[in-house]
């Protein structure tokens, strides 16, 4: 028997289900939904991940529950260790780091990310930087991108969409750069963007490197997706809709955030969809 879920815990399973066993990951900090998203895929759909957790770099930590803020020391919990941020880096140069994280106010239909400023010939709005994603998202064997904020609301009558044809800014390099140069002839290691999952939908790249929708929810269409981004992305022919959460992760979900702080990473209106087995949604 299934029981009814959020959007948020929708979106959390989805995340959770990229993670490949036996792989090393890192997360970053500054989202709940990815870090909640990595616990659940250690428990129930990767036990051998060797998770690293953003700010405090422990690895595998167990912790009893997810605080506000990202950087708070109970994440650490029970870890097994600790890497410095240099071993992190070095982890991604060399080629041993499986899977990232990363999110941008934009990214594009290359899976470019862009959290450095918006306006291309003069700065309209500085952004907080990106760390270490441009050197991590060039090396890093397979990113997972997310973003929350898909569907693009008008405001005074015009959408500013988080899904664009360019970025502003490069930040984390996706499968080519604004002058249409692949990561392959730039030499880099990694294999760059292999997922997006967004608040309506779940996408992958096709052998070009394009980004191409996978998978609907239960209560999105293809139209929600093509009037939400700037352009037309490419459609799967054998288009899909995502499976419902089990129990088992609604239940470490739920536990894990009691206070549930990862919806504070959603829309005002997305907190309030409610799914359940048959599919079907509702607003509450």
């Amino acid at each position: 028997m299934e029981q009814s879920c959020t959007l948020g815990e929708l979106i959390i399973d989805q995340l959770a289900r990229t993670v490949d066993d036996n792989s090393l990951v890192f997360h970053g900090f500054g989202s709940p939904l990815v870090q909640i998203a990595l616990h659940v895929a250690k428990r129930v759909y990767a036990p051998n991940l060797v998770l690293v957790a953003g700010a405090t770099y422990g690895v595998n930590p167990d912790p009893p529950f997810i605080a506000p803020t990202t950087n708070d020391w109970v994440h650490d919990r029970n870890a097994e260790c600790h890497l410095s941020i240099g071993e992190l880096f070095d982890l991604s140069a060399s080629g041993r780091l499986g899977r990232m994280f990363l999110s941008g106010l934009q990214i594009d239909q290359w899976g470019n990310t862009n959290v450095t400023q918006l306006g291309r010939k003069s700065l309209k709005l500085k952004l907080p930087g990106g760390g270490g994603a441009c050197n991590l998202s060039c090396n890093t064997k397979y990113i997972t991108l997310w973003t929350a904020a898909h569907r693009a609301e008008p405001v005074k009558g015009k959408r500013r969409y988080r899904i664009v044809s360019q970025c502003d800014y490069i930040t984390g390099l996706g499968h080519r750069n604004s002058d249409g140069i692949t990561r392959q002839q730039l030499g880099y290691r990694g294999n760059g963007p292999q997922w997006l999952v967004t608040d309506l939908g779940v996408f992958d790249f096709n052998k070009d490197g394009h980004l191409r929708l996978d998978s609907l929810y239960p209560h999105t269409s293809v139209n929600d997706v093509i009037e939400n981004t700037e352009f037309e992305p490419k459609i799967k022919k054998d288009l899909k809709t995502v499976s419902h959460p089990s129990i088992e992760v609604l239940s470490i979900i739920r536990n894990l955030d009691p206070l549930r702080i990862h919806e504070k990473e959603l829309l005002p209106r997305d907190r309030a969809v409610t799914l359940n087995g048959n599919k079907h949604a509702a607003i509450c």
